[in-house]
């Protein structure tokens, strides 16, 4: 079955109405291609065109006249746009929805009474942070019912700047379902820290054309937005015609206004009720996330309401590989419903509600001219998914993906990423320079920390060191951590958000030193230390962030990261994607950099001893 043919387009208004004229002539690609080639106006759009014989061809099938190619019948039709479930059958030509009941097809699929519902989409993932190539994240979350994603690559992004972010475009192309991306707004995330690399308005610009890319991803520097930061604004400006992703824990009133005038239009990091409303009420799309370490569906679950749930997403964010493996948006779906939620709403926020914002035509609902992307539930209740159909054609069965799906070959300059000044063992020493030291405070189940002061370094205190990596400075933050439980040993990772530096955390110098010398064998990843032994390594050798192996060999390596982890004490449930955020320092509180304890709330930095 052919797949339909996607291109790029635009609103079609004045000075090309010559080319819309030509639109209805024998030849609409071509008047799309002179529109391509004009300046980007007002809105970049993914739609569907076909040659006038194609079209007719449709026209006819949908009237009845001729044959489908695929008929579903017997399904429960999931309508998010009217708000409904009805029964009937639904014809698919080219890909594309033509009909709702009985019709002449060269396929028959019995639906068996089941659910048949717009497939899931995620509007904000961090592919990097599953630990999988794009290929091998589209063969785990394929059989769950997830059929595109927009992904925010600034992971890669931080490391090996534009050429990590055309690699993934390029592993992500041709496979069974969508993968789009938004162009990186801040790497790095700020200049307090060290990243592999940096992406300005140019790059951005460049990133743009694109055929996938579809916007401006979070933009994490908010203070820069709201101070009127020339360098923030210039990236801003460069994507004005298209969707652009915010970032902005807990602003609020009058810096919300002035973040918002720049068009910036979601938001991902509410944590509070009162949060999310303001937010939304003032014109921003929310984005709901239950990761693997930021669940905050619980606080804002009750947001969502019949009138605004068009304006309201389930997103994963940030999912380690032994979640995914589990499942992905359908397992939001359910704790959604679990909340209370009625099952179309829910549905409709992993669907619709992501298409319309982020522009994309004719996409997540079962309509006609619509695609068939579509999944089949046996329930709306627990979202078995028996089925997941992509362009028409049936990609993953019963867990099962049936398309082969081969990870593209990762160039050698994407493979060799450590680069450690000689010295640093000697730089993790902290040398008394106060009574009083400020401790960052991990939280369970968020990425905020706290901010604390206090005296007894005994009391589940441990070191932190966030050690430089791409460019051999020789730079070493260094700062201590309440919270995780460390009775002995070391916990390090080079995926450390943004920047992705080497962030170590242990109860003595020279675990931690062991376990940075093995991330550097192990040419990236993550590792547990103790009492002078390595216990377990995740090699990530793919700008220390990634793997190419299956979804089953990196979740069973991450379950021994965890199992390593509770043997020298930690009593976090998700210990390294904590300690990746504690490097982040655009969440409150007090971050790690490798210049130094950072006061996110005064964005500076700040001295350890008080």
């Amino acid at each position: 079955m052919a797949r339909p043919k996607t291109i790029t387009t635009f609103f079609m208004f004045s000075p090309y109405q010559n080319a819309l004229a030509m639109s209805t002539s024998n030849y609409p690609v071509t008047a799309i291609a002179i529109i391509c080639k004009a300046k980007r106006y007002l809105v970049k759009r993914l739609t569907i065109m076909y040659d006038l014989k194609t079209l007719k061809g449709l026209i006819k099938i949908a009237h009845g006249k001729g044959t489908a190619d695929v008929l579903i019948k017997d399904v429960q039709i999931v309508d998010v746009l009217s708000g409904r479930i009805f029964k009937d059958s639904v014809a698919i030509s080219n890909g594309i929805i033509v009909g709702f009941g009985d019709y002449k097809s060269k396929e028959i699929l019995d639906g068996k009474g089941a659910f048949l519902s717009p497939s899931f989409m995620d509007a904000h993932i961090h592919i990097e942070s599953t630990m999988l190539s794009p290929s091998s994240f589209a063969r785990a979350v394929i059989p769950h019912g997830t059929a595109a994603v927009i992904s925010d690559p600034h992971e890669i992004a931080n490391v090996s700047g534009i050429r990590g972010i055309k690699w993934m475009i390029e592993d992500s192309k041709d496979l069974p379902m969508d993968i789009f991306f938004m162009a990186p707004s801040c790497v790095p995330a700020t200049p307090f820290e060290t990243s592999g690399a940096e992406i300005g308005a140019e790059e951005i610009n460049e990133l743009l054309k694109e055929e996938r890319v579809l916007g401006l991803a979070e933009v994490m520097n908010y203070p820069g937005v709201i101070r009127g930061d020339a360098s923030v604004l210039e990236k801003i400006k460069v994507s004005s015609d298209c969707p652009k992703d915010g970032h902005a824990p807990f602003v609020l009133g009058k810096d919300l206004n002035a973040y918002l005038i720049s068009g910036i239009g979601t938001d991902h990091e509410c944590t509070r009720l009162e949060e999310a409303s303001e937010k939304l009420s003032k014109g921003m799309r929310i984005f709901i996330r239950e990761g693997s370490s930021e669940k905050n569906m619980k606080e804002l679950i009750n947001l969502v309401t019949p009138y605004n749930c068009n304006r309201i997403c389930l997103v994963s964010d940030d999912k380690s590989p032994d979640d995914l493996i589990d499942g992905h948006l359908d397992l939001l779906l359910k704790k959604a419903v679990g909340y209370g939620i009625d099952p179309i709403l829910a549905i409709r926020m992993v669907s619709l509600s992501v298409c319309e914002a982020y522009r994309l035509e004719r996409r997540g609902a079962i309509a006609i001219g619509f695609r068939a992307d579509l999944v089949l539930l046996s329930d709306l209740k627990e979202f078995k998914v028996i089925w997941t159909m992509k362009d028409g054609r049936i990609v993953a069965r019963e867990g099962e993906v049936l398309e082969d799906i081969r990870p593209k070959k990762v160039p050698n300059r994407l493979l060799n990423t450590i680069h450690i000044a000689k010295g640093w063992e000697e730089k993790i020493k902290i040398h008394r320079r106060g009574k009083r030291i400020r401790v960052i405070g991990a939280v369970e189940g968020q990425i905020i920390t706290d901010a604390l002061v206090v005296s007894d370094i005994k009391d589940d205190i441990c070191k932190i060191a966030v050690i430089e990596r791409h460019h051999k400075t020789g730079n070493v933050g260094l700062g201590f951590v309440k919270g995780f439980g460390l009775k002995s040993g070391a916990m390090a990772s080079t995926v450390a958000h943004d920047s992705h530096n080497i962030v170590v955390i242990g109860t003595n110098d020279l675990d931690m030193i062991m376990a940075v010398k093995e991330i550097e064998r192990a040419g990236g990843g993550q590792v547990v230390v103790g009492n002078g032994r390595v216990l377990e390594t995740l090699p990530l050798p793919i700008c220390g962030l990634m793997t190419n192996k299956s979804i089953e060999e990196t979740a069973k390596k991450v379950k021994g990261l965890k199992r390593a982890a509770r043997s020298i004490g930690c009593k976090i449930s998700e210990p390294f994607m904590q300690l990746s955020f504690l490097a982040l320092p655009v969440i409150p509180y007090l971050k790690m950099t490798d210049m130094g304890l950072f006061d996110v709330e005064r964005f500076r930095h700040t001295p350890l001893w008080v």
